[in-house]
């Protein structure tokens, strides 16, 4: 699977699924936000089965990164069901993500 770039439509689309949703909030400017996009890319093929993986550019979006509460950028923000369920900021490897991701995949798995 794909990193899907989203706009705020598209993101509210995304929020009606039954995936899990992972958004990165980034934004082009952000030299952060390029050295992890190759991690997040990849978490979108380890993970693009069991979870929707998507961005969103603030500098395009800045009302829809405001209304989720974003500060700092990269954001990764996990939805369920519409909801955000855990987020992580400026995470310094795909094995943070992974961490990240899969302690809240779990959680699911227990409810």
């Amino acid at each position: 699977m794909k990193v899907l770039d989203v706009n705020n439509s598209q993101f509210q689309a995304q929020m009606q699924q039954e995936k899990p949703v992972l958004v990165e909030f980034w934004a082009p400017w952000c030299g952060y936000c390029r050295r992890i996009g190759p991690a997040y890319d990849q978490v979108a093929q380890q993970y693009g089965q069991d979870v929707i993986v998507a961005k969103v550019n603030i500098d395009d979006e800045p009302a829809l990164a405001d209304r989720e509460g974003i500060e700092v950028v990269p954001t990764l923000v996990l939805y369920e069901k519409g909801q955000a369920a855990g987020s992580v900021v400026a995470p310094d490897s795909k094995a943070a993500i992974d961490t990240f991701l899969q302690s809240h995949l779990t959680k699911k798995g227990e409810d």
